[in-house]
C-alpha cells in the first residue's frame, strides 16, 4: 500500500512550510498518522514531530442535460500536514 501520493505545493502550503516548518501531502485514505510519519521519515530523511490529518468528503455534482438530470461525484481525499523537527527541511524541487 502506497502511503504518500504527492506533496501539495500551493501558495498556502508554501507559506506554512516557510514560516512554521510544516509540509502538506496528499495521502492514502486508509493510512493513519503513524504510517504517515514513518513514510515521511523514510522518504525524506527528516524527523517528524507532529502529524495532522484532514479528510475531505466527495463533492456531489448535478448536471442538467437534454437527456435529463445526471448525478455524479468527485473522489474523497485525505491530506496530512506534517510538522518537521527544528533543524530539518524538505526540499521538493531538488529531485526535478
Amino acid at each position: 500500500m502506497n502511503i504518500l501520493f504527492k506533496p501539495i505545493i500551493t501558495e498556502k502550503a508554501s507559506k506554512i512550510s516557510e514560516r512554521q516548518n510544516q509540509y502538506t501531502f496528499l495521502v492514502n485514505n486508509k493510512s493513519n498518522k503513524i504510517q504517515i510519519k514513518k513514510a515521511v521519515e523514510d522518504m525524506y530523511g527528516v524527523k517528524v514531530d507532529k502529524v495532522c490529518t484532514i479528510n475531505y468528503g466527495s463533492e456531489r455534482k448535478r448536471r442538467y442535460t437534454k437527456n435529463g438530470i445526471q448525478n455524479g461525484k468527485s473522489n474523497s481525499i485525505k491530506k496530512a500536514i506534517v510538522k518537521v523537527a527544528e533543524g530539518d527541511k524538505i526540499d521538493f524541487y531538488d529531485k526535478l
